[in-house]
Parts: C-alpha cells; structure tokens; sequence
C-alpha cells in the first residue's frame, strides 16, 4: 500500500514546486499565444490535463510492452490518439474555444511537458502514481494559464470572462494582449514563485555541470576571475 504522503506528493509537486510552466519553464509556446483570455487558458490547460493524465495511465501500462528502441515514437502515437480525441470533443461542444485555441490545440501533441512526464515519470512508475503525477502537472499548467490570462484580459482589455470591470474598462492597457504583455506577466509570476519558493540566484557558477569540468579542473574558474 502506497504511503499517503507520497501518494499526496506525486499530486501536490506540480502546483507550485515543479509547476510546469513557473518553475520548469516548459509549454512556452501556448503559454504565451493564448492567455490574452482567461477562458483560452483554462481551455488549454484542461485540454492538456486531459491528455497528460490519459497518455500517462496508458504508458504507464504498456511500459513493459513498448520496446526502449522505439520508446519515443509510441509515445507521440499514444499522445496524439488523445489529442485527437479532446480535438473532436471540443469542435462538437465547445466550438468558440476550439476556433480560439486554433492550432495550439494539435500543438499538444508535441507539447516538452507531456512528452517529458511520459519519459521521466510514466515509463518508469505505476499506473495511480503515473495518473497523479499527470494530474497534478496538468493543473499547475492550467493553473500558470489561468493567472497569466486573467492578468492579461483584466488590464489588457479591462474585463474579466467578459465582465467589465469599472475604471479599468475605460482606460486598458492593450500592449498587456500583445506578445510582449505576454512575456512581462510570465517574467511577474515566475519571479513571485521565486520569492515566495524563498530561491534566490547562485553566488557564482559552479563547474559540476560542466561537460568539460575533468579535463578542465576548474582552471577556466581562476583565469575569469583575473
């Protein structure tokens, strides 16, 4: 029997902790196309979700089954099955939010975050942990798009789910809608992360991760501080 803190940790770490988007900065490319809304984040992020947690139970299951040499492959097949399927249940449902996602919503497939929870953590653990893990990933991204969107409509157009919102109805700043709104509200919140995480930069920069680290032996470390 799993241990409940654990069970609670595969779920709570992609909230705040590893949050996909604030913390690993993964999923760039939706994150910043489509939260000029808060509905398109939301939409996104439960698209994504919906495709994290299916894929993650799938090769979860099959990770005996699939051999390593084409490990990858069967994954993108297995992704792009569910995105196939939330892209079908959104045009006949919700029409208006699949014409706003447009081409994000095939981009799932292809999307670092899924594929990077399939190799790291569903090929390699159970079924329920693998379900959590892609749940608990799936609503922190949703969560990041959902506070990047609302920030982003409220002062980019002065409304929120499109109800106005006195004083700044009458004076929005549109350049928050823009790519550049865009990247100034993720900047924010990645440093609100930050300093509520309690990180802060390193000193200086260490040579562990250095892929030239033995034969260099930390000589390149002295000759910059000359």
């Amino acid at each position: 029997m799993e241990n409940k803190g654990s069970v609670r940790g595969e779920f709570t770490k992609g909230l705040i902790s590893q949050n996909p988007t604030l913390v690993g900065l993964l999923g760039m490319c939706p994150t910043l196309a489509v939260t000029t809304l808060a509905k398109n984040g939301i939409g996104m992020g439960l698209a994504t979700t919906f495709v994290l947690v299916c894929s993650n139970i799938v090769i979860s299951s099959l990770k005996k089954v699939i051999p390593k040499a084409v490990r990858l492959p069967c994954f993108i097949v297995i992704i792009a099955g569910f995105v196939t399927l939330i892209e079908f249940l959104m045009k006949g449902y919700l029409p208006e939010l699949y014409d706003a996602l447009g081409l994000f919503l095939s981009l799932i497939t292809v999307n670092c975050i899924i594929l990077g929870r399939a190799e790291a953590f569903a090929s390699k653990n159970g079924v329920f942990a693998s379900a959590l893990d892609g749940l608990g990933m799936g609503l922190g991204f949703t969560l990041a798009l959902f506070l990047m969107g609302s920030l982003r409509e409220i002062i980019g157009t002065g409304s929120w789910f499109g109800i106005k919102i006195p004083v700044l109805c009458d004076h929005p700043m549109t350049v928050f809608i823009m790519p550049a709104g865009g990247f100034f509200v993720l900047g924010m919140l990645i440093a609100l992360v930050n300093m509520f995480a309690g990180r802060k930069p390193p000193k200086e920069i260490s040579c562990h991760s250095c892929p030239s680290a033995a034969i260099c032996k930390g000589q390149c470390k002295g000759e910059t501080q000359e």
